[in-house]
C-alpha cells in the first residue's frame, strides 16, 4: 500500500495537479474570506470567528476533491496500465487505500496554510484570544471527515469511466446529493425532516462543528467512507 501511496503522491507534485489543487484552494478561500466584500468576509464579520471558512470550505472540496481523484483509476484504465498494476505482488485493497491515502495527505496539505486564518482571528479578537477552539478543532475534524468521504466518492468513480471529465462530473454530482440533497430533500418532510438530513453528509458536519465528537456522526462518515471504497475494490475486482 505504502509503494502505491508514495508513487501517487509523487505523481501529483510530478505535474502541476498538486500546485493548482493547494493554490486554488487558498486563492477561493483567500478571496472570499478576506478580499471580497460579501457574507463570508471575516473582517466584515464585526467579530472573531472563522465559521465562514467552515461553510465555504465543504463546497470548494466539492469541485477540487473530484479534480483530484478523477485520474486515480480512470487513467489506469484508460492507458491499459490497470493490468500490469494488478500483476503487482499487491491486493486490490492496497491499490485502493493508497491511491485513498495519497489523495487523501494532498487536500490535509492544503488545509494546512488555513491555520493562518485561525491565527489572525485570534489576533484580530477583542481581547485577543476572544475565539471559541472547541468549535475550530471540531470543524477541522469535520473537513478531515468531510474529504475522506469526498476522496472515497471520487475514487469511486473513476472506476466507472475512462474519461477523467465523466468521472470528475460524476464525483461532483454524487458528493453534492449527499452534502445538500437531503438537506433540500427534507424540506418536503415537515416533521420527518430532520431524519432525513441525518442521512446527509452536511447535517453530521454541523454537528461535529459545535465541538462535540458525538461518535454517531464519525460512525456515520466511516460508513460512508467504507462503502464507496469497498464498492472501488469490488469494481476492480471485476476487471
Amino acid at each position: 500500500m505504502f509503494a502505491i501511496l508514495k508513487k501517487e503522491f509523487n505523481s501529483f507534485f510530478a505535474s502541476p495537479i498538486a500546485y493548482l489543487v493547494i493554490g486554488v484552494f487558498l486563492l477561493i478561500n483567500g478571496l472570499f474570506l478576506w478580499i471580497f466584500k460579501d457574507d463570508f468576509n471575516i473582517l466584515n464579520a464585526g467579530f472573531a470567528d472563522v465559521n465562514p471558512f467552515f461553510y465555504l470550505a465543504p463546497w470548494v472540496f466539492l469541485f477540487l476533491i473530484p479534480a483530484i481523484t478523477m485520474k486515480s483509476f480512470a487513467d489506469e484504465f484508460s492507458n491499459g496500465t490497470i493490468e500490469l498494476l494488478k500483476t503487482k505482488p499487491l491486493s486490490d485493497w492496497q491499490i485502493v487505500m493508497g491511491k485513498f491515502w495519497a489523495s487523501l495527505l494532498l487536500v490535509v496539505i492544503a488545509l494546512i496554510p488555513t491555520l493562518t486564518y485561525v491565527y489572525t482571528v485570534y489576533q484580530l479578537g477583542s481581547p485577543v484570544g476572544n475565539l471559541d477552539f472547541g468549535s475550530t478543532i471540531g470543524s477541522y475534524i469535520g473537513l478531515l471527515f468531510f474529504a475522506s468521504t469526498y476522496t472515497a466518492i471520487g475514487l469511486f468513480t473513476s472506476t466507472i469511466s475512462k474519461n477523467q471529465i465523466v468521472a470528475f462530473i460524476l464525483g461532483v454530482l454524487i458528493s453534492f446529493l449527499l452534502f445538500y440533497g437531503f438537506d433540500s430533500i427534507s424540506n418536503s418532510f415537515g416533521s420527518n425532516s430532520l431524519t432525513i438530513k441525518k442521512l446527509g453528509i452536511n447535517e453530521h458536519f454541523k454537528s461535529i462543528s459545535r465541538g462535540v465528537i458525538d461518535t454517531r456522526d464519525i460512525i456515520y462518515f466511516l460508513s460512508i467512507t467504507f462503502f464507496f471504497l469497498f464498492i472501488t475494490k469490488t469494481r476492480l475486482d471485476n476487471e
